[in-house]
């Protein structure tokens, strides 16, 4: 069933109008008076409607039901992963965003070789806003995950470990596994911190540690930037029942 995400507001006398780019897609999908769509209100509400009308430039639904969204992990996780070359940050949001992640979050640490100024980050964060938008609708998600950035490594390690699980990603540790952490569950928030390409100083993972988060091993290889995050999240998930 094709679905939408609202831009903003909610139905309006029993009806959800849809402009610009949705209805585009819409025409894209050749969709005609009486088919079934879903649309979602970004924060975990789903609309079940049916077409009335579908022009050039709107299309117009009639709400038939609504219900909170089934798709919706139970389990907030948020990633923190560092700044990285090229791309990888942009495929981490959009897979990171179809598993279920709550929000996104990027940050400057040591080893950071992209260091985007002020100015780039605000072009940067539209364009990964769009992309967690994309993955969202294309997954059935319930809402958009936020994706953001904070100003530096310690206000990253300062949120996390308000998470009543709160985990640092690190290739040198060998005695703390992610598994033994997930383990101890249940719970409601969750975060999972991952380092840049050349990984954490251990300054860092000092501070990470002292400030209340677990040290964690993903295993015995090392795992590329933009894989540790996702492996650790799918993890989670499974282990907290959220892939059932």
């Amino acid at each position: 069933m094709p679905r939408f995400f609202l831009s903003d507001g909610g139905p309006v006398d029993g009806a959800i109008v849809l402009t610009g780019q949705q209805a585009s897609h819409a025409r894209v999908l050749r969709l005609r008076p009486g088919d079934a769509v879903a649309v979602c209100d970004g924060a975990g509400t789903d609309y079940d409607c049916t077409v009335a009308e579908l022009t050039s430039d709107r299309l117009v639904l009639i709400v038939r039901g609504c219900a909170p969204s089934a798709s919706e992990p139970r389990l907030r996780t948020s990633v923190y992963m560092a700044f990285a070359k090229s791309d990888k940050l942009e495929h981490v949001i959009q897979k990171a965003t179809e598993l279920g992640a709550w929000e996104i979050v990027a940050f400057p640490s040591a080893r950071c070789v992209s260091r985007p100024d002020d100015r780039s980050l605000v072009k940067k964060l539209e364009r990964w806003q769009k992309i967690a938008a994309s993955a969202a609708e294309q997954s059935g998600r319930g809402r958009i995950p936020t994706v953001r950035t904070v100003s530096s490594f310690a206000a990253a390690v300062t949120e996390a470990a308000a998470c009543d699980c709160a985990a640092l990603l690190y290739e040198n540790e060998r005695s703390v596994t992610f598994r033994s952490r997930v383990e101890q569950g249940p719970f409601s928030t969750a975060a999972i911190l991952t380092g840049p390409e050349g990984g954490f100083e251990p300054s860092e993972v000092e501070e990470a540690a002292a400030a209340g988060l677990a040290v964690c091993t993903l295993g015995p290889r090392i795992l590329r930037c933009e894989t540790a995050p996702l492996c650790a999240l799918t993890a989670l998930l499974f282990a907290c029942g959220e892939l059932d």
